[in-house]
């Protein structure tokens, strides 16, 4: 109704309009940042409190992102199952988590204690049997510290003859460390335990049952031990331990190679244009001086078509966007990794990269209007309304529509990864009242704050022809060359990014990832830049698309990139993980995309401004 509004009333109306937008937007904001950013304090404990144990999920351990309630499988469970609140983030994760029927007292320890018996029927023993054949295995939460462990055991062996043992472990052995009245860490083992044979193979083991049906009891044991490590420090024993396998160990060298890689083609790119651009200003300035009466028949150059080089673009409005979106990113990215430096996200906080992720693109959803507008508005762009909307469907609909996707295909599969319809209001509500909103003001603010575009060189009203160019200058080839360096630069830290997203992998190292960062940023502006020099030397005025999509292709080669990952680096499979990672992965293409298309445009503006203010003008 603003948008609508600022076209039948004056600007004053529509500026109080946003103010009180703005005044309801910040109550809706402190919710916001409240239902997101949840966290809890230290739990300390007597001896004898109650430590609840809550189940979580199980999955297939080479698929992360397909996973279901722990209480899908036939196991013990209380006749009322009764859930915990969780935030945002994690319900994001896939968290689900309940209370179990383990009794678990601080600093007591039990000893085969039998949790539940079960009268498993043969379907449910078939269940169990295929779970245990995918590799299964749980999550459980104590403290907010995860327990990894499988749900049975699978071995084989042997081609003649051909031995298939399947078994479930009906025993769990917790040890729990604790420090004063705080627990530290815990783990659940299954050492010195049998599992019970579920294959009914002849000498796997002990027969528990008669054909068909099964009858399992569960038992539990707990074990206190007491650790010198305070609780601020207890992230460092979660660390430290793996349920997973870790391959992070080269992380160190391979970075230093990445960077020696991009410091030397940084020098390379910045000292040979600079030797070029030397050589054409004092070129051009001499001319200038005297030799040149005409200079259009003269010579030839990018100083020939100084009079169309900032002639302004088609499509100004879906540029103007990009740019918008690309800003809104990189200033959400530099959030996150700022965020994490500063240790805000750690292995204890279920989730809360979710919900800091959700948070900022809503909040800096003004940065995504404001600069969208007001370079449109700059570059005598007119519908600046329909700026302000495409703008803000830029990417939230490709984002809806992959959602939607890969939503339905985790409901259809009973997938704890599919959002329930509370959640699913509460996003769009984020979006609607604050993330749409903030865009809205922004574009406004953007709009009234817009000065003239400073151009250095007036325009002719009649376009140059542009003469024809080699094929070494059409834009696939820039697109090649652009996207490909940028990509060479984070090739590697990708990897590391991939296995902590999509593996089990946990990432520490967010200095590093900051420093990666800002050289992708650097290699694309600078590659950017001497393409753009490239192009204008032909005569080619047509940069201001060009400039984007010269490294916003970067992300056409990190997609290859995830397919690449997807076969031969990963274990995944399946149709409800395969259609989250593409989904997603086409998403995080497409947020690099935007990201370093803006950079390179506004390296290339900076550029091109620079140069056609060295040289002397008629």
């Amino acid at each position: 109704m603003d948008l609508i509004g600022y076209l039948f009333f004056p600007s004053g109306a529509v500026m109080r309009a946003s103010r009180g937008i703005a005044v309801k937007g910040s109550a809706v904001v402190v919710l916001l940042l409240t239902l997101l950013m949840h966290t809890e304090g230290v739990k300390k404990y007597k001896t004898g409190d109650q430590v609840i144990l809550y189940v979580n999920k199980v999955g297939p351990y080479h698929n992360p992102q397909e996973t279901y309630h722990y209480y899908t499988l036939p196991v013990c469970r209380p006749k009322e199952v009764r859930h915990k609140s969780l935030s945002l983030g994690e319900v994001l994760d896939g968290d689900r988590m309940a209370e179990s029927l383990y009794d678990i007292r601080f600093r007591e320890n039990v000893e085969r204690q039998t949790l539940c018996q079960l009268a498993l029927s043969e379907a449910e023993v078939e269940e169990l049997r295929e779970a245990i054949e995918e590799l299964y295995y749980f999550e459980f939460v104590l403290d907010d510290i995860p327990i990894w462990g499988f749900v049975g055991y699978m071995e084989e062996s042997g081609f003649l003859p051909h031995s298939h043992k399947v078994g479930l472990w009906t025993h769990l052995d917790f040890n729990i460390e604790y420090n004063g009245d705080a627990v530290i860490f815990a783990n659940v083992s299954v050492k010195d335990v049998k599992p019970v044979p579920l294959d009914g193979g002849a000498g796997a083991f002990p027969v528990a049952g008669a054909t068909g049906g099964l009858t399992v009891t569960h038992t539990y044991s707990v074990r206190w031990f007491e650790s010198p490590l305070p609780h601020e420090r207890r992230a460092e024993r979660l660390r430290d331990y793996s349920f997973f396998p870790k391959t992070l160990e080269i992380h160190w060298l391979s970075i230093i190679n990445s960077l020696v890689l991009v410091v030397l083609l940084l020098g390379f790119v910045i000292i040979i244009l600079m030797r070029v651009l030397k050589n054409d200003f004092a070129r051009y300035n001499v001319e200038e001086d005297g030799t040149c009466d005409d200079l259009d028949q003269a010579d030839n150059g990018w100083k020939i078509i100084h009079t169309d080089v900032f002639r302004f673009p088609p499509y100004k409005s879906l540029l103007c966007a990009v740019l918008g979106v690309g800003a809104q990113f990189l200033t959400l990215a530099t959030g996150i990794i700022i965020m994490a430096l500063l240790g805000m996200f750690n292995v204890h906080r279920h989730g809360a990269i979710n919900s800091a992720a959700i948070a900022l693109y809503a909040l800096t959803s003004c940065v995504s209007g404001y600069c969208s507008c007001r370079f449109y508005t700059q570059i005598q762009g007119k519908r600046w309304v329909w700026n302000i909307i495409l703008t803000s469907s830029l990417f939230s609909a490709p984002l809806f529509l992959t959602w939607s996707v890969v939503n339905s295909v985790h409901w259809w599969s009973g997938s704890t990864q599919a959002l329930p319809a509370t959640t699913v209001l509460l996003l769009l509500a984020v979006w609607a009242l604050v993330g749409f909103p903030l865009a809205v003001i922004g574009g406004i603010v953007g709009k009234n704050g817009a000065e003239s575009f400073q151009a250095p060189c007036r325009t002719r009203n009649i376009a140059r022809q542009i003469p024809p160019q080699p094929w070494y200058k059409h834009t696939a080839v820039h697109m090649a060359i652009g996207g490909f360096l940028p990509f060479s630069a984070i090739s590697v830290e990708l990897y590391y990014i991939f296995a902590t997203v999509w593996g089990r992998e946990s990432y520490t190292l967010y200095g590093i990832l900051l420093c990666v960062f800002a050289i992708l940023l650097s290699v694309g502006a600078c590659i950017s830049v001497a393409l753009t020099y490239f192009l204008l030397s032909g005569e080619d005025y047509r940069w201001w698309w060009r400039s984007v999509l010269s490294t916003a292709s970067t992300g056409l080669f990190i997609f290859i990139y995830s397919v690449f990952y997807y076969r031969n680096r990963s274990s995944m499979s399946g149709i409800v993980q395969s259609v989250e990672f593409f989904g997603y992965s086409l998403l995080t293409a497409l947020v690099f995309s935007f990201m370093l298309g803006t950079v390179s445009f506004w390296a290339s503006l900076t550029f091109i401004r620079y140069i056609y203010r060295s040289i002397k003008m008629d």
